[in-house]
């Protein structure tokens, strides 16, 4: 009898088709007369009883009367002969849930059958851009909707309403038709609620074998079906003994439960599964405030439990991690990761600590938190690998915060299983590493390219990015820092994306690190220090073909080498100081570069203090050739540490500005320093004019802090009787009685707290502080740039002082303040005369204060209009920035006196060839031209013609440097003519066009656009007449620029241009509305 069965339902299965299967589908889901009424709750649960009732019957005399029908109504009955469960009931929502059940089980059966029996034929090799022929089981979209609606209804009707409270999200929350639906199922009538629901779950589930029908089922009703399955495989029975027959489901029915919901969250998109789990699991408890019902029970204990093991299987599975991740963020209201509000989620800290917490802490189902580390981490490590921006950003912060929370609870497995494999490219190329044999061939890549950039990516996200300073975090750093610097350093000599990172870094970790690590850290960096692990002597690194860096195995070095590699040695020594000394150039407000200086000064004081005539008086005539040698080399590296000092110590001078000291404790450390140096230099009777100008300035430096010039507290003057021992020492045994008579003043003034203060003290403070300022007044509002450069000069703090205390630059007198009308002749000479100073600082204050008289219409000063003009134009020439720049400044304002007799020689000179002046003279000109320009503002138009012609002639120039300038010049001219440039508008139109296409030097492109730019936001809403003629060569111009110039910069300059055009015609089409109302007094 089954054989005959399955025959007779195969011929049914090759008759039916989809069409009628969906029709039939349609006709049960056909709104009633009165569904959209807005009639009273009870006239809605009639409506929707009344609705279904009228659906059923329908179908039912559409399979009696309707012949074509017919072999759907076989199929229907074979499907329910073989169906285990009760289809008839009292309850009218049942009835309809197993209606709907069996005919979507029809549509399984239907399309499976016509998956089996399709077969593609092969493709014509003529035509292979054709589409293959669509298998016959595929749904059209708006079939797709109609098999959605059905879903929602079964769902609605026949797993939802038979939940548990706390099982799922009940109805009543969901939709106001699904509150309805709540009380019209009948709970008393048979089938039991619990048979219901396993009914509509293994029949879902059915329907889902089919991989089109799955992913309708899962992606929307994953949730209340996963529900389903957990409340009949795990709910404890509410009595703890029940008879067989008063069971409703059997103990291999609940296996069978269990079994499928964990088969189909294996199945499923693992985020999506971790999802519905945390829906599942719920949240606390939440409080009931007075006049409102509490939003959703609680779930309860055993789901609670059920839903913490399965989400805990999920991250324990492979890619796990991201998983959970992405199911936490995609279920926080972020959409897919990535997607348009991932910036959003990206902000939020707390999903982030939240989702670190749920990877930090070991599941129950583990073996142990070791097991759990090696298991775990390696896909926390990929996190940081993501390629997509958007996503890369969430997964990213979750990784770090990971990283950071993990590091915090179990500091050693963290150590062991995330930041070994994080630095394990660093540790390979460390001295102390042993590199294999193999490794050892020269050329061999120890760490690639790939290897490097994600190393040094990941130090700095978790590092820099989480700026947690945690033990663990800074230990496992320390070793592999003398690695870093080195690729620091290397990176400097070329471009490079990783060397902002590695600084980022460096200066992360020394801000961190405790001070005398710190400065450890440095001595290895700058090579003081031998015992700093560093990179291996056989490993160097070397530039990658896709922009990065890898590290290899060096090669060997032939005897005819040995020079070059020698001069390789000295040279990377030498880029070794200075790119520490940049780097210390950062780390002057956290004291640092102040600590390490003194260090150097300390040092100094050692290599005063050596006796080196020991070695050399010392008899080797006994020794052997391998001692000599050893002594020979002891000898060597002792120089080399010498002048390696010294360098620093130059450098530090030349790099630091005078805010190097941070601190009371500092300046004194560099006091007790300068001194003990000076005490050296007078026991070895070693003494010089340099040791007695420090002296004297670092005593200085001590009296203008007990002078007033610091607030000194009680712990100040602790930290200054340091001084004391070595003070005496000055008073007793230096030669000079003026500073013996300071020495003991200052040791008294020390001592007492600043109650007694001598005059010898006040004088020696006086004296410093004139030094900082010669003539003890300046003025902030006439502050020049010699100015700034005499503060550096003789900053008391400043290192400097050391080599150019002695030294101070004459100012001239007319430096100091003048009042219109007041200036003499003898300070006009004198300031004439300092202009051709050879000093620098000299030269260039005279020429500002020249500067300043022409704009204070001195009449003394603009009678001399041409030789001021002669002097300016000769200082234009000089290579300092300081001096040409002063005389910029005096060449434009004198040209704002008189441009008439000014402005034509700078023309002539500005267009003259490169024979007659040199290139950098004619970029000078060009900048006093534009100066010039925005002095004279509207009354540019007058000298409108000899200026444009000489900035177009000038476009046209053999040096690129040359057209750009005058393009520069000419879009500031344009910007300022207004409708004055009507009668050229074609001209410089075609200048513009005639650059931005064919130029080859990028520079002259990009200044080609700018002055589009320029000229459209000068002219603004006067564009559309000014511009009338030209506009749309403009707009095409600037549109071919943007699709076609290869120039970042220059499209950027293209598409402000054409904002700003998007703007005024916007403006010129659509002119704000004006609340204005005229009114007309009548006559």
């Amino acid at each position: 009898m089954a054989a005959v069965r399955q025959a007779a339902c195969s011929r049914v299965l090759e008759k039916c088709g989809l069409e009628q299967i969906l029709e039939a589908l349609k006709l049960l889901l056909s709104p009633g007369e009165g569904s959209g009424s807005n009639s009273l709750q009870i006239t809605k649960h009639d409506i929707l009883l009344a609705t279904l009732k009228s659906n059923l019957s329908a179908l039912e005399d559409k399979f009696l009367k309707d012949p074509h029908w017919k072999i759907l109504k076989l199929l229907r009955d074979e499907i329910a002969n073989e169906a285990e469960w009760p289809q008839d009931s009292v309850d009218v929502t049942w009835r309809f849930t197993s209606q709907t059940l069996l005919l979507l089980l029809c549509l399984k059966e239907t399309m499976l059958r016509l998956a089996a029996d399709f077969n593609p034929g092969k493709p014509n090799p003529k035509t292979p851009e054709t589409a293959p022929a669509l298998s016959p089981d595929t749904l059209s979209i708006s079939q797709q909707k109609t098999v959605q609606s059905v879903l929602q209804f079964v769902v609605t009707l026949g797993v939802c309403p038979y939940l548990a409270p706390g099982v799922g999200v009940p109805l009543r929350f969901r939709t106001e038709f699904g509150a309805v639906v709540q009380d019209v199922v009948c709970l008393s009538a048979a089938p039991s609620a619990t048979r219901r629901l396993y009914t509509s779950c293994r029949a879902l589930l059915s329907v889902a074998q089919h991989a089109s029908l799955g992913s309708l089922v899962f992606c929307r009703h994953l949730g209340d079906i996963a529900a389903g399955l957990c409340q009949l495989g795990f709910c404890p029975s509410k009595r703890s003994s029940l008879s067989p027959e008063e069971e409703v489901l059997t103990e291999e029915e609940r296996a069978l439960s269990r079994k499928a919901l964990r088969d189909i969250l294996d199945q499923v998109y693992q985020p999506l599964a971790v999802r519905e789990l945390l829906i599942l699991q719920g949240g606390p408890p939440q409080s009931c405030s007075e006049g409102k019902m509490q939003v959703r029970c609680r779930a309860p204990a055993w789901l609670r439990r059920l839903c913490g093991q399965l989400l805990s299987e999920r991250l324990m599975r492979p890619s796990g991690v991201q998983a959970v991740v992405r199911g936490v963020l995609e279920g926080a209201g972020a959409g897919a990761a990535g997607g348009s509000d991932a910036e959003a989620t990206a902000a939020d800290w707390k999903k982030c600590d939240l989702i670190a917490k749920i990877l930090a802490s070991c599941p129950q189902q583990s073996l142990s938190p070791e097991d759990y580390y090696r298991d775990i981490c390696p896909q926390i490590l990929d996190l940081f690998h993501f390629q997509d921006k958007l996503a890369a950003r969430q997964f990213q912060r979750v990784a770090t915060t990971a990283f950071l929370t993990m590091s915090r609870e179990q500091p050693q497995l963290a150590a062991k299983y995330l930041l070994q494999p994080v630095l394990a490219p660093l540790h390979r190329c460390l001295n102390t590493a042993e590199i294999p044999e193999s490794d050892m061939v020269p050329g061999t890549i120890l760490v690639t390219e790939e290897q490097l950039s994600q190393c040094i990516e990941d130090i700095y996200k978790v590092y820099v990015v989480g700026n947690e300073p945690l033990p663990v975090l800074v230990d496992s750093l320390l070793p592999v820092l003398g690695v870093l610097f080195s690729l620091y350093c290397f990176t400097k000599q070329s471009v490079s994306h990783i060397r902002s990172l590695c600084q980022e870094i460096l200066l992360w970790i020394l801000g961190r690190l405790e001070r005398n690590k710190a400065v450890a850290s440095l001595k290895g960096f700058a090579g003081l220090d031998k015992s700093v692990p560093s990179l291996h002597s056989l490993c160097h690194f070397r530039a990658a073909t896709q922009g990065g860096i890898m590290i290899t195995i060096k090669e060997a070095v032939c005897d005819e080498d040995e020079d070059e590699a020698l001069y390789q040695k000295v040279s990377s020594e030498q880029c070794r100081v200075e790119h520490l000394g940049g780097l210390l150039s950062h780390c002057q407000e956290c004291g640092l570069a102040g600590d390490f200086f003194i260090f150097c000064l300390k040092e100094l004081t050692h290599m005063a203090v050596e006796n080196e005539t020991e070695f050399k008086m010392k008899s080797f005539s006994n020794k052997s050739l391998l001692e000599l040698e050893q002594h020979q080399t002891l000898l060597v590296e002792g120089q080399e540490r010498k002048l390696l000092v010294l360098q620093l110590v130059a450098l530090l001078c030349e790099r630091m500005s005078e805010q190097i000291f941070t601190n009371i404790t500092q300046v004194v450390d560099f006091v007790a320093a300068t001194l003990q140096r000076a005490c050296a230099s007078l026991a070895h009777q070693a003494e010089s004019t340099v040791e007695s100008q420090t002296l004297s300035m670092s005593m200085g430096l001590v009296a203008v802090m007990l002078g007033g010039a610091v607030q000194l507290k009680s712990s100040d003057f602790a930290v200054l009787k340091q001084l004391l021992p070595l003070l005496e020492k000055v008073s007793g045994t230096y030669p000079d009685p003026v500073i013996q008579e300071l020495a003991t003043d200052l040791r008294i003034t020390i001592s007492t707290h600043g109650a007694f203060s001598s005059e010898a003290v006040s004088v020696a403070a006086q004296s410093t502080l004139n030094k900082k300022d010669p003539e003890g007044k300046r003025e902030e509002q006439q502050q020049t740039s010699y100015e700034r450069y005499s503060d550096v000069s003789h900053g008391h703090l400043e290192p400097q002082q050391s080599h150019v205390a002695s030294h101070e630059v004459r100012e001239p007198s007319t430096t100091a303040k003048q009042k219109s009308g007041s200036v003499t002749t003898e300070e006009l000479q004198e300031a004439l005369l300092s202009a051709y100073d050879p000093q620098i600082p000299t030269r260039a204050a005279a020429l500002r204060t020249l500067s300043r008289w022409i704009e204070q219409r001195e009449a003394k000063v603009l009678g001399m209009q041409e030789k001021l003009l002669k002097i300016f134009l000769e200082n234009l020439e000089h290579e300092d920035t300081f001096v040409y720049l002063s005389a910029i400044q005096g060449v434009a304002l004198l040209s704002d006196v008189y441009p008439e007799k000014i402005l034509p020689g700078l023309l002539a000179q500005y267009d003259s060839s490169k024979d007659r002046h040199t290139p950098e003279t004619r970029m000078k000109v060009g900048e006093i031209l534009m100066r010039i320009i925005r002095a004279l503002g509207d009354m540019v138009s007058k000298y409108r013609e000899p200026l444009i012609h000489t900035f177009l002639r000038g476009a046209r120039d053999p040096d690129s440097a040359h057209r750009a300038s005058s393009l520069s010049n000419l879009g500031e001219l344009c910007q300022r003519l207004d409708f004055m440039l009507g009668s050229v508008v074609h001209e410089v139109t075609a200048c513009l066009i005639a650059v931005a296409k064919t130029d080859h030097e990028v520079q002259v492109r990009r200044a080609a656009i700018h002055v589009i730019v320029l000229l459209l936001r000068g002219l603004s809403q006067k564009a559309t007449e000014v511009l009338r003629d030209v506009l749309k060569d403009l707009y095409h111009l600037l549109k071919h620029v943007v699709c076609l110039e290869p120039d970042d910069v220059a499209r950027l300059h293209a598409q402000l241009a054409l904002e700003e055009l998007d703007e005024i015609m916007r403006n010129f089409l659509f002119p704000p509305l004006k609340l204005e109302k005229k009114i007309t007094v009548l006559p």
